[in-house]
């Protein structure tokens, strides 16, 4: 085995990208590669890696760092309209799962007590895989999604009184109800000192920092934001996730949380990446070898009794049993909090060897398999039931819709930031259809709930120029303030078509000359737009003839914006961060049961202080443009609305918590 720590990581490194790359030529879940290399090179197999204190560590930062990017999506009003499912539908599955497999436990002979404990650890699941699987899927704001995430939530707060009991067992103390009551007290104001000094301090910080203009103080202050957290949670007894993702939900009711998810997303990918690999390093192939018999049927009547209760519970409060059943299956798989558990029984000796070293590697291997669980939940869900759906998965057909708009005239939108939103709404209005790229996953995410037809990728990509119908497109819009990305879209599209008109929006005019001579049918430079705006407006007021003012207009234009270009001494390399306060865009907020919009209507809402334009409602696949404001609220519905940014978050919290 390799000792040296630097030695260690390069070869994680070297088997991740080797494995990683080879699944995706196969189009398997890159999860699963990482799950493979720890497996591979973990204490278990070849064993050129150990499993050390730091590298846990690092790992736990990971799923931190995942719950804080989830947390951005989950706002306080969101997690007020979700109570029910997630102190009525978490509290339910994981007590009725607990008892059935303490009472399984108690039948192989092992004590009451201990039994809870192993009832727990199988009840607990993996947030970190269930959320990366479904956020992969687009379906975190699917039903089951929603209501998996509810339960995985109330399982982190449920683990506190099971390692009370697990650490009290194992150092041979009587069980103390007050002390387990006060752990769990202890975490409840843990969590509500997180929650209010998120609410009143974060706001004043990051606008204060935004005015600074520097990416490294605002990274510095994401990155002490989530640890900060982290380590109040860590210490009230509760998990570093559940205080990473108190943290993403309190930046979620601020306007700087699109930039906080960039920032955040190479810290939180890396290291997400080496949570799964020490998840593969604790599969012991050789006892799965030896012990095979019984950890298979572990492994299948863990997955199969899981289900089952989850869907159980899900059915009592009142979904229908498709949408039961699909998030049982998710909710199936084990996760790394029984992991600790059982690890802390098994170091006590409080579980005898032949029965938790079994279970022990069922439970690793759940979470191994767990990418085609997740992955197939709806096909087994139609299976079990019998039933017929629409072909395909909803993100096929999306991409079937996108497929036939690339077939026929339409306009490629490159980039869809604030301003390709309002230029493809003015497109829509004036009954123009257009394809959107982009390479901001939370972004596609949220258009593709609200029906936007976007692809996922690099708009100089020119495969992906051509599977957006560059070839069949009547112009192409890039809206990248950023002129060196915009002159490599330029150049890709030339070499794939020669003659579409290319409209290319920059910041300012430093690669003006170049742009054109790329290929670009027209630049505009914003600066200098606003500039034109200024001196229009300013020759009407001075009664001005309206011909001569806009043959001045034109005239600068037609120069390339040289009298402007004149008078501009900045230095151009500096980059000045975008004011994200004065601008305007679009958001989608998906209403769950709880929600206080339901049942009301759009004026209802509008009456409550959301000053918002309401642009579109998607309900069960369906796009309602321009709604009325008799239009009544149902839960399920995303609703799309548009404005600026303190605007859109006080709508979402109108709609979901009045």
């Amino acid at each position: 085995m390799i000792e040296q720590p630097l030695a260690q990581v390069l070869i994680l490194l070297a088997g991740s990208v080797f494995v990683v790359t080879l699944l995706r030529r196969m189009r398997l879940p890159p999860i699963l590669g990482y799950l493979i290399v720890g497996m591979a090179l973990g204490p278990h197999a070849f064993g050129m890696v150990s499993d050390q204190a730091t590298t846990q560590l690092l790992a736990e930062l990971g799923v931190t760092f995942l719950l804080f990017t989830l947390g951005l999506e989950f706002s306080l009003p969101r997690m007020l309209a979700m109570r029910r499912e997630v102190f009525g539908l978490g509290a339910a599955q994981v007590v009725l799962t607990t008892l059935l497999f303490a009472t399984i436990a108690r039948l192989a002979g092992v004590p009451w007590l201990m039994s809870i404990v192993v009832g727990g650890a199988i009840s607990m699941s993996s947030t970190a895989i269930i959320m990366h699987q479904l956020t992969e899927r687009a379906e975190l704001n699917r039903t089951h999604g929603r209501l998996a995430f509810s339960v995985l939530l109330f399982q982190d707060l449920a683990f506190v009184p099971f390692l009370a009991l697990a650490s009290a067992l194992t150092r041979g103390d009587t069980f103390s109800l007050a002390s387990t009551t006060i752990s769990v007290v202890a975490g409840i104001v843990a969590v509500v000192v997180v929650l209010l000094t998120g609410r009143w301090l974060l706001r004043p910080l990051f606008g204060e920092i935004t005015r600074s203009r520097s990416r490294e103080l605002f990274t510095l202050a994401v990155l002490f934001v989530v640890l900060a957290s982290a380590w109040v949670s860590h210490e009230a007894g509760l998990s570093l996730a559940l205080g990473g993702f108190l943290a993403g939900m309190m930046l979620a009711e601020t306007e700087y949380r699109h930039q906080i998810e960039t920032v955040i997303r190479p810290f939180r990918d890396i290291l997400l990446g080496l949570f799964f690999i020490t998840v593969g390093m604790l599969l012991d192939v050789r006892l799965l070898w030896d012990e095979f018999g019984v950890v298979s049927a572990m492994l299948i009547g863990l997955i199969v009794l899981k289900a089952v209760c989850g869907s159980l519970v899900t059915r009592f409060f009142g979904n229908s049993w498709f949408k039961a059943i699909r998030t049982g299956i998710v909710i199936s798989i084990a996760g790394e909090f029984g992991i600790a558990l059982l690890t802390i029984v098994l170091q006590g000796n409080g579980l005898q060897l032949n029965l938790g070293q079994p279970l022990l590697v069922a439970i690793a291997l759940s979470m191994i398999v767990s990418p085609f669980v997740v992955s197939y939940n709806k096909r087994i869900a139609r299976f079990l039931l019998r039933e017929k759906g629409p072909p395909g998965q909803i993100i096929d057909r999306e991409d079937a819709v996108t497929e036939g708009i690339a077939s026929r005239e339409h306009v490629v939108l490159c980039g869809f930031g604030r301003v390709g939103q309002n230029v493809g709404r003015v497109l829509e209005d004036h009954g123009f259809e257009y394809i959107a790229i982009d390479l901001d996953a939370a972004r596609v995410r949220a258009a593709r709930q609200a029906g936007t037809p976007i692809i996922y990728g690099d708009s100089a990509d020119e495969e992906l120029l051509m599977r957006a119908g560059l070839e069949k497109a009547n112009a192409v819009v890039i809206s990248f303030s950023d002129p060196n990305t915009a002159l490599g879209i330029v150049r890709s599209i030339r070499r794939v078509r020669a003659e579409v008109p290319v409209l290319v929006r920059t910041q300012d005019d430093a690669k003006l000359n170049e742009l054109k001579a790329a290929g670009a049918t027209d630049v505009v430079p914003e600066t200098f737009e606003a500039a034109l705006m200024l001196v229009s407006q300013v020759l009407l007021l001075l009664h001005v003839p309206v011909v001569k003012v806009v043959r001045t207009v034109t005239d600068i234009r037609n120069s390339r914006y040289d009298v402007l270009r004149n008078t501009l001494t900045r230095d151009w390399n500096t980059p000045i961060e975008p004011t994200p306060e004065h601008g305007e865009e679009l958001k989608t907020v998906v209403l769950p049961p709880g929600s206080w919009a339901v049942g009301r209507t759009l004026d209802e809402v509008r009456q409550q202080g959301a000053e918002v334009v309401f642009t579109s409602i998607r309900r069960h696949g369906i796009i309602g443009r321009d709604p009325g404001g008799e239009t009544s609220l149902r839960d399920g519905d995303i609703v799309v609305i548009y404005g600026r940014p303190k605007a859109l978050e006080h709508a979402e919290s109108v709609l979901l918590a009045g």
